[in-house]
């Protein structure tokens, strides 16, 4: 059972510290518990409910409405969907199956979404939402590591069936080679970008996470590469993003580079090798193969 503070709750729900202090204290709703210290602290269930309620709030339900309701009209109302965001109750059922580990859960979820919307679909409107609300790669801040590992194994595995599952190139055409910088453990948002690289008909190369420079170096005096693809979470490279793209540059001079991910966001002034993927969105438009 996972303690939660109410910042947590704010974050993951949307609703701002006070209005959850207000509706407690005026409709005996979202209550918290408190430790010894009487410090505030919310468990598994209380955030499933809040997020319930949030849910009903942020489609048009006035608070004073869903206080009157009980929880099994609460849970009953929230399972459907409202034309204000349709795919909110699917991101929250992903964030309460990646909370109790709930794997039979979280996978009928993620599959219902692949049959129904494909693959880019479900990562635009679902799963990078799911991601941005609690916290995970893709983006920055560990409100739960554990919850990382446990829903991003699953994806990635999901990610990579889909990869292989697309036609092998034997046509003459682009290589991308792919990889995260030395010291980058993470490679979800990178496997994605294969995918749609793949399905655009270009070879792709895979070198995988914490990928060092002179790995690269040997690679690409052995085999052929036009293009270098890679995903930065934050700064693990040991010197600034755009000193790590200078040096791609350099020794790099005949590719061109791609990379993506939040710490070259306000990069400037960039050399003329270099493109940046500015958003998911941008990727899936592949508006960067241009």
């Amino acid at each position: 059972m996972h303690h939660f503070s109410i910042r947590d709750i704010e974050n993951l729900s949307g609703i701002k510290a006070h209005t959850l202090r207000m509706w407690e204290q005026r409709y005996g709703l979202c209550v918290c518990k408190r430790k010894e210290s009487m410090h505030r602290y919310y468990d598994n269930d209380d955030l499933k409910h809040i997020l319930r309620i949030a849910y009903l709030y942020h489609n048009g339900y006035k608070i004073s409405k869903i206080a009157q309701l009980s929880t099994d009209e609460i849970i009953m109302l929230a399972s459907k969907k409202y034309s204000g965001d349709e795919y909110e109750v699917l991101v929250n059922q992903l964030v309460v199956a990646s909370i109790d580990y709930d794997q039979q859960q979280f996978e009928k979820v993620f599959s219902g979404l692949l049959r129904t919307m494909g693959l880019e679909k479900s990562i635009e409107k679902v799963i990078y939402p799911f991601f941005e609300k609690i916290g995970l790669l893709w983006m920055t801040g560990h409100v739960l590591p554990a919850q990382e590992h446990f829903c991003s194994y699953l994806i990635q595995n999901t990610i990579i069936a889909a990869i292989n599952a697309l036609p092998t190139i034997n046509t003459e055409t682009n290589r991308f080679l792919l990889f995260t910088p030395e010291g980058e453990k993470h490679e979800l948002p990178l496997l994605f970008i294969q995918y749609l690289i793949k399905k655009k008909g270009h070879k792709t190369i895979m070198l995988g996470k914490n990928v060092s420079l002179e790995t690269i170096k040997y690679y690409c005096e052995h085999q052929p590469a036009s293009h270098l693809c890679f995903h930065l979470i934050t700064n693990f490279t040991n010197c600034e993003p755009a000193e790590y793209l200078r040096k791609l540059s350099l020794a790099f001079a005949d590719k061109k580079i791609i990379a993506s991910g939040p710490a070259f966001n306000g990069l400037e002034n960039l050399p003329g090798n270099i493109v940046l993927i500015h958003s998911l969105q941008h990727a899936i438009s592949l508006e960067f193969l241009a």
